[in-house]
């Protein structure tokens, strides 16, 4: 069943997106698509474009999620893939906040960042880490579920 995101931008150039569904149900993706917007996301990061803000409303059976990237960093990631595979589809938000989920996962498990290493400023993510951050199931709340196992 294909469930509708709409999407406006605000007047203060805030783009707004209303999900008819809760994180928890977006789909897995595939790791090659995962790794192909993290790559997306650091050269939009270095390029210093700035992205808009973005709030997005997911209307869960429990309640309304409101999600806000107000962050330049998690505006301008968010940007990066929805210029690769629009924030108006289900699989596009997939990949937004498992990007997302993966940048806060990097910075709070050491085991993750073991996962990753450091080449000529780059981060380079490790096979296992992108395929369970692929396929583990989202939270209620848009992070990784508990058990992200690599």
């Amino acid at each position: 069943m294909t469930r509708a995101i709409e999407c406006r931008t605000a007047p203060d150039g805030c783009v707004l997106y209303q999900v008819a569904e809760a994180p928890d149900s977006l789909p897995p993706v595939r790791p090659r698509d995962l790794a192909a917007c993290w790559d997306a996301a650091r050269s939009l990061a270095l390029a210093g474009d700035a992205a808009p803000s973005r709030r997005i409303r997911f209307l869960a059976a429990s309640g309304p999620i409101d999600l806000h990237l107000a962050d330049p960093d998690a505006a301008c990631w968010a940007a990066a893939v929805d210029a690769r595979a629009a924030l108006t589809t289900r699989y596009g938000l997939a990949l937004c906040l498992r990007l997302l989920a993966l940048v806060s996962l990097l910075a709070r498990s050491g085991a993750a960042r073991a996962e990753c290493t450091l080449s000529g400023g780059e981060a380079l993510l490790s096979a296992r880490l992108l395929g369970a951050a692929a396929r583990t199931r989202l939270s209620p709340n848009g992070q990784f579920a508990d058990g992200l196992e690599t």
